[in-house]
């Protein structure tokens, strides 16, 4: 019952962050927003036992989460057989795109100020 009511937090945090997201019209998508509202609710014993039995119940059900992405992969098996060299050149060069970006961001706002 605990696992339940954590699950219902989770979601009443992230529709909240939703709502907020829309209403002050932020740049952050409403779950970013859910999150940080969750992380300040943590601080509530209320909050944080429930939440933590829902975090328990579905990290031990994770592997779950696996299985609509290999079943879609087997059934897509054709096109990935086709495009699979291009998928992967794609992805490999966009992680190292992604990487070299926030290396240069990070080296940028690592600088000392100099005036």
């Amino acid at each position: 019952m605990q696992a339940l009511r954590g699950f219902a937090w989770l979601l009443v945090l992230q529709s909240a962050g939703e709502l907020l997201a829309h209403a002050l019209r932020l740049p952050f998508p409403g779950p970013v927003v859910g999150l940080v509202l969750l992380l300040a609710a943590l601080n509530i014993e209320a909050v944080r036992t429930p939440v933590a039995a829902c975090a328990d119940f579905l990290l031990s059900h994770l592997s779950l989460l696996f299985v609509p992405v290999g079943v879609g992969v087997m059934t897509h098996l054709g096109l990935l057989g086709e495009y699979g060299g291009r998928l992967l050149l794609v992805i490999a060069l966009s992680t190292w795109i992604g990487l070299g970006v926030s290396a240069l961001v990070l080296r940028a706002l690592m600088k000392p100020e100099q005036k």
